[in-house]
């Protein structure tokens, strides 16, 4: 199984993608967790990108907050899906994060979730890797229908408290 390279822009973003690694242990998926500023250490940035399929990773995250250029920098020295998680910090509560993250050139995509949406670029990556690797998308299913029979056990009690005959 390829490995998921998780970059953070500072460990002050740690606890937004601990969501992401809660969830690529449920699924026993490989992954490594870095600390590359797209600012203050672009080289190192550029560096882990430009290495990364040859060093077994299939996908990468790149999570940052504010002007949030690491997903951007990270996709312009790779082919490898580069999925950018927004971090909620400064004055804008994410909004410039979100927005740097998502408006990528053409020809140099960053698919991005929602903002601190660690969890969902877990599952997204996993969703990339599925498509050649028939264990991943065998669990994905498992989960999916899991999540289903939650929701519908959720509906049947409440079901059962509010309506009446």
């Amino acid at each position: 199984m390829k490995k998921i390279g998780i970059v953070i822009g500072s460990d002050s973003d740690l606890p937004v993608i601990e969501k992401a690694t809660a969830v690529l242990d449920e699924f026993g998926a490989p992954y490594e967790v870095h600390v590359f500023s797209a600012h203050r250490t672009p080289e190192e940035a550029k560096a882990f990108a430009m290495n990364a399929s040859e060093n077994g990773f299939g996908v990468i995250i790149a999570a940052a907050g504010m002007a949030a250029h690491l997903a951007g920098a990270i996709a312009a020295n790779t082919i490898l899906p580069v999925i950018g998680i927004p971090c909620k910090s400064g004055a804008l509560d994410g909004i410039d994060a979100l927005l740097s993250t998502v408006m990528m050139p053409s020809g140099i995509p960053v698919a991005t979730v929602a903002i601190n949406g660690s969890a969902n670029a877990a599952l997204l990556s996993l969703e990339i890797l599925a498509l050649s690797d028939a264990g991943i998308a065998e669990k994905l299913v498992k989960k999916r229908q899991a999540d289903a029979e939650k929701v519908l056990e959720k509906d049947r009690a409440i079901s059962e408290r509010f309506n009446k005959p």
